[in-house]
C-alpha cells in the first residue's frame, strides 16, 4: 500500500463531483450566480491550506467510510444541499468514473496525467476568480514537486493501492453501459486495441540477443489486437498537454446518467455483512478524520444566501425510489467518532461544525438535508 494515495485519490474524486454538479446545476437551471457560488465554496474549501496540510502528509487510506464522510461535507459546503439518495448517486458516480480511469491508465504513471486533466478543469472553473485559483495553482505546484520525481515502481504501487480501494465497486452507469466500456455486471471492458503505453512497441516481435548482446533471431506472432504505435508522452509540467483524455469532463456533452446496482454487487452485499468487533485502528483512523476535516474552512457571508435542492434525478419520485431501493450494506452516512472523553478531540469536532456552516445559519437538525457532521457520524 502506498502512503502517497490519499491526495491523488482525493484531487480526482473532488474533479469528478465538481463535474457532475455542473452539469446538474445547469440542467437545472440554478441561476447563474448561485451556481457560480456552489462551485467556488466547494473549491474553496477543497483547497483549503490546513486541509491539505494534513492531506499531504504520508499517511494509508482512509476507510470508503470516513472518505464518503469527507465529500458529504465538502459536496454541502455552500448554499446548495442534496437528499441522501442523490449524495449516494453523486459517489457512486464519482468513484466509477475514476476507476475507469485508473483501470485504464496505460502506464501507472499516467495516473499523475489524469490528476492534471482534473485541475486542469478545475482552474478553468475559478479563472475568474484569482484568490481561489491561487490556492489552486499552489496545489498543483505541491503536485509536481512531490509526484513527479517518483519512480515507476512507485506509481504501479499507488495504482495498485486505488485499485484495491475500487476493487468491490460494480455499480453500473448509464454512459459507460451505452459506450459499451462497461458490463451489464457493473465490470469494466478493458481494450484490446488502441496506442500502446509511451515508451513502449506494438506487440507482436520477439527478439534473441547473444550473450555478447547482439541480436539473433527475429519471430513474429499474431497479438490478437489492433494496437498502434504510441502516442507522444504527455505533459508533467503545470501547463501543457496532458495528450491523454482521462480525467476530463465526459458530462461536457449533456445526456442523462443513471446509475444501478448490479446484480452480483446487491447478492455479495447481501453476503457482506458490518463487522460490529471493535476495530483496533478505528479510533486512531477517525481521529485523523477529525484532524483532517478541522482543517477544512469555509468563508461566511454576511448576509446568508437562500439554499436551494439539487436533484440528481429527472424526478422526485425516482430519487424516492433510488434511496428505498439501495441495500443498507451500500450505505456510508454512519461514522461515529467516540469523542466524549477527549477535550482537544472535542474542540476539534466543534470546530468543524462551525467552519462548514457555509451560510452562516445555525446547524441544521439531523433530520435535514446537510446533516451536521456528528449526527452523520452517530451510527458506527
Amino acid at each position: 500500500m502506498s502512503s502517497r494515495t490519499l491526495p491523488l485519490l482525493f484531487i480526482n474524486l473532488g474533479g469528478e463531483m465538481l463535474y457532475i454538479l455542473d452539469q446538474r446545476l445547469r440542467a437545472q437551471n440554478i441561476p447563474v450566480d448561485k451556481a457560480k457560488k456552489v462551485m467556488n465554496d466547494i473549491i474553496t474549501t477543497m483547497f483549503n491550506k490546513k486541509f491539505l496540510e494534513e492531506l499531504f502528509k504520508p499517511q494509508e487510506l482512509y476507510s470508503k467510510k470516513a472518505l464518503r464522510t469527507v465529500f458529504d461535507r465538502l459536496a454541502h459546503a455552500s448554499i446548495m444541499r442534496l437528499n441522501q439518495a442523490s449524495m449516494d448517486k453523486l459517489y457512486d458516480l464519482m468513484t466509477m468514473a475514476f476507476k475507469y480511469q485508473v483501470l485504464l491508465c496505460p502506464r501507472p504513471k499516467d495516473v499523475l496525467l489524469v490528476s492534471f486533466n482534473h485541475m486542469d478543469a478545475i482552474k478553468d472553473f475559478v479563472r475568474d476568480t484569482p484568490i481561489i485559483l491561487a490556492q489552486v495553482d499552489e496545489t498543483y505546484q505541491q503536485l509536481v514537486e512531490i509526484y513527479t520525481p517518483l519512480s515507476a515502481g512507485e506509481f504501479q504501487l499507488i495504482r495498485q493501492t486505488l485499485l484495491i480501494f475500487f476493487q468491490d465497486m460494480h455499480i453500473r452507469v448509464s454512459i459507460f453501459l451505452k459506450d459499451k466500456v462497461q458490463n451489464s455486471n457493473g465490470r469494466f471492458v478493458l481494450p484490446t486495441s488502441g496506442p500502446v503505453p509511451c515508451g513502449t512497441q506494438v506487440p507482436g516481435l520477439i527478439r534473441q540477443f547473444s550473450c555478447a548482446g547482439e541480436e539473433v533471431k527475429r519471430a513474429q506472432f499474431c497479438n490478437s489486437g489492433n494496437y498502434s504505435s504510441a502516442l507522444r508522452e504527455g505533459s508533467f509540467e503545470m501547463f501543457g498537454d496532458r495528450v491523454i483524455k482521462l480525467g476530463t469532463n465526459m458530462y461536457s456533452v449533456s445526456r442523462p446518467v443513471e446509475t444501478h446496482m448490479s446484480g452480483t454487487s446487491k447478492n455479495s452485499a447481501q453476503h457482506t455483512k458490518v463487522n460490529t468487533a471493535p476495530n483496533p485502528l478505528a479510533k486512531e483512523e477517525l481521529n485523523l478524520l477529525a484532524k483532517l476535516m478541522g482543517g477544512m474552512e469555509v468563508q461566511r457571508t454576511a448576509n446568508a444566501d437562500s439554499g436551494f435542492r439539487v436533484n440528481l434525478f429527472a424526478t422526485d419520485e425516482e430519487e424516492e425510489q433510488a434511496l428505498i431501493s439501495r441495500p443498507q450494506e451500500l450505505s456510508y452516512d454512519v461514522i461515529n467518532i467516540q469523542a466524549t472523553k477527549d477535550k482537544q478531540a472535542n474542540a476539534e469536532l466543534a470546530k468543524i461544525m462551525g467552519e462548514f456552516g457555509a451560510t452562516g445559519d445555525p446547524a441544521p437538525t439531523v433530520s435535514s438535508k446537510g446533516d451536521d457532521l456528528l449526527a452523520m457520524m452517530d451510527g458506527l
